[in-house]
């Protein structure tokens, strides 16, 4: 066991000297494999990134969550004239569903309109969203407020001139200043504020909490005619815990299809988006993105192992007078071809290495440009990187490698002289 491991040192300060004795080539070399780690890890690292920040943005809300209306969140089958002119759901709709759909846990309508200014005094915090909803679209959300609270059924009900500020349209309108009572100018009309949420930060799903506004949907009805083309409404719910979303979907569906008159034939005419499979379809694209953003890194990462084997290929010729006197010596087969081995693992290590390293320096100036955003380079990937250098090095060190401890002693000394 010692003999292995003495073997393996030797050929280690050989490979390592061999490569300081030679270090424009060492350095080309390197140049080669450290683009490949770049590019592959570089493509993962973002990748992870975005699929952190979505599945970040997909934590604040209940997976059970089922939204429904007009439009289809992923891929459908059908075509576009079958869908195009499905009718908005109604308001009496999300009431027949609340009255009467079994395993309900809270159900919302809700509009989707442009951003709005809203104005206290002189100041006006501008393009704000304006989320119109029931009450039960607190919980359906799972809002948090800091200070107040949320609108109730009778202001619900009524469509009553109430509103629930984020944090930042609280900043820009009240810094310094209780809002809580105050009254202020939105949609042309006096809104008083009746609570604050707590600051959430960015989401890549669904508008920034921060920056918008929550209104009973009734008073938007009023503003606002559903029954065109310009304006979107949706139900969004969940059923109780424990029910089975499949089974409540079917009986959903069931109940709109004869509230619309559809027969048995008939396609649905609204789409059914659970979040759950929303959350599935994002796996399957960045699942996607990998494997082509592999597929494409990959080319860079094979000119780097032909680059290692060329250089490895010039360095057995140059060294052949030096093989045959070290096998002319007594060194073993196995010792030579680990020495060479070594080497272009090394080398291949350093390059993946300072691979890492610049996409390490990529994650952290590309994570401070982007305030809500940011760039992780996680363990799997430094271990990934690292193994896929390993492997270009012995992969490409091997033929080099083998040509080199299959020399013999008596042709390498001649050849050398």
């Amino acid at each position: 066991m010692l003999i292995y491991l003495r073997v393996l040192k030797e050929s280690f300060f050989f490979a390592v000297n061999a490569l300081r004795n030679n270090l424009l080539r060492t350095f080309l070399s390197l140049l080669g494999v450290t683009i490949g780690i770049f590019a592959i890890i570089g493509v993962l690292a973002a990748i992870d990134s975005l699929e952190s920040e979505i599945k970040d943005g997909l934590s604040s809300l209940d997976i059970s969550t089922i939204y429904v209306l007009k439009i289809s969140f992923g891929p459908t089958e059908l075509e576009p004239y079958q869908y195009q002119n499905f009718p908005n759901v109604s308001y009496e709709e999300y009431e027949m569903l609340k009255r009467s759909l079994p395993d309900l846990g809270a159900i919302t309508y809700t509009i989707f309109t442009a951003p709005e200014n809203i104005k206290y005094d002189d100041k006006t915090a501008v393009g704000i969203n304006i989320i119109p909803g029931t009450t039960d679209y607190y919980e359906l959300e799972k809002l948090k407020l800091s200070s107040g609270r949320f609108f109730n059924e009778n202001e619900d009900a009524s469509g009553a001139p109430v509103v629930v500020i984020g944090y930042e349209v609280a900043q820009s309108l009240f810094e310094g200043i209780d809002p809580i009572g105050k009254r202020v100018r939105l949609f042309g009309n006096r809104f008083t504020v009746i609570g604050v949420l707590e600051k959430a930060g960015a989401s890549t799903i669904g508008p920034n909490k921060d920056e918008s506004a929550y209104v009973p949907v009734n008073f938007v009805r009023r503003i606002y005619n559903t029954n065109n083309s310009f304006t979107t409404s949706a139900l969004i719910m969940k059923p109780k815990p424990g029910a089975d979303q499949d089974q409540f979907i079917a009986a959903m569906e069931q109940r709109l299809r004869t509230a619309r008159g559809l027969k048995g034939d008939d396609i649905n005419t609204f789409f059914t988006n659970p979040l759950k499979g929303f959350a599935d379809f994002i796996d399957q694209i960045t699942s996607t993105l990998t494997f082509i953003g592999i597929i494409i890194s990959g080319f860079s990462m094979l000119v780097g192992g032909f680059g290692i084997a060329n250089i490895m290929f010039v360095s057995v010729k140059e060294r052949t007078n030096l093989i045959g006197i070290q096998k002319s010596l007594g060194a073993k087969n196995k010792f030579i071809l680990s020495q060479f081995l070594f080497e272009a693992i090394i080398l291949a290590l350093f390059g993946g290495l300072f691979g890492l390293l610049f996409v390490w320096l990529g994650t952290v100036i590309a994570s401070s440009f982007t305030e809500d955003f940011e760039f992780i380079l996680s363990w799997d990937n430094i271990v990934l990187g690292t193994s896929i250098s390993a492997i270009i090095g012995l992969i490409a060190g091997i033929i080099p490698a083998i040509s080199a401890s299959r020399l013999d002693p008596v042709e390498a000394i001649r050849t050398g002289m």
